[in-house]
């Protein structure tokens, strides 16, 4: 189970500010912790304006690389930006995302392409989300066969089969389930991710829910995930859900995670 650290987005406040400011000590602390937590790639998402956004992102960009060497993910739908900052990353990035928006595959895909990166791609068509997995794995399909054409081999396309808040419709969850399942069918070299967050919007003691949707999504066949790897329940849910489902060769993971103490309850401030 792969983790994509979700915390540098310039869409929270404390970022905002870091970016503008240029406080690079508080930007490299965040990449140093979600590196040293285990994230598999540290999501970068500058979420400013479109003139601005190339300058913050290649801001952002070299004081991560200063402090860590954790591969990037590259978080916008600016192909101007994400032009910028494929020539600033030391190692190949995961670009984050792509979907079935015909302006969005032709501006991010021959970028994907001609770096050789992986690609987040979206179940959606556009700004609409599809309400049924029948649904989704039809823009899924689509958004492959594009991929395929441009020469990404599946192996390098994360489906994000989207995690609507339980909130708004209690069957979001199933839905998202059963498009892993689905995806997992019919194309099983491709991965799986999701925004774990967003399945809680809107609802009391959302860690809970973070954490039992991402067992099950596991169990659908998720592995990767955009997440808080600095949430310790979070990374102990992951860590327990790999032993149950036999993806934990002889204990190894577990027991190492225990000793270190993975387990035990916080130490009070």
């Amino acid at each position: 189970m792969q983790i994509i650290g979700e915390k540098i987005n310039g869409t929270r406040k404390r970022v905002a500010q870091a970016i503008a400011e240029r406080d690079a000590a508080f930007i490299a602390d965040l990449a140093r912790r979600q590196a040293e937590a285990g994230a598999a790639w540290l999501d970068v998402n500058a979420g400013t304006m479109p003139a601005q956004e190339p300058e913050d992102l290649l801001w952002l960009i070299n004081t991560i690389q200063g402090v860590v060497d954790t591969p990037l993910s590259l978080d916008s739908a600016n192909p101007a930006a994400l032009r910028v900052a494929v020539q600033a990353v030391r190692k190949t990035p995961l670009i984050n995302s792509i979907s079935r928006e015909p302006e969005r595959l032709a501006g991010i895909l021959p970028i994907v392409a001609a770096h050789g990166c992986q690609v987040i791609a979206l179940a959606m068509d556009g700004k609409k989300i599809p309400e049924t997995s029948a649904q989704r794995m039809e823009v899924i399909q689509g958004i492959i066969a594009e991929t395929r054409n441009a020469g990404v081999r599946d192996s390098h396309v994360y489906v994000d089969t989207l995690a609507m808040t339980l909130s708004t419709n209690v069957q979001s969850a199933m839905i998202a389930f059963d498009t892993m399942r689905a995806v997992r069918q019919e194309f099983p070299e491709a991965h799986l991710t999701i925004g774990l967050s967003n399945i809680s919007f809107g609802l009391p003691a959302r860690s809970f829910v973070n954490r039992y949707f991402l067992a099950l999504a596991m169990q659908a066949g998720l592995d990767s995930a955009i997440l808080d790897p600095l949430d310790r329940e979070i990374r102990a849910a992951i860590l327990t859900t790999q032993l149950l489902l036999g993806r934990d060769p002889h204990c190894l993971s577990f027991i190492r995670a225990s000793r270190k103490g993975a387990f035990d309850p916080p130490t009070a401030a």
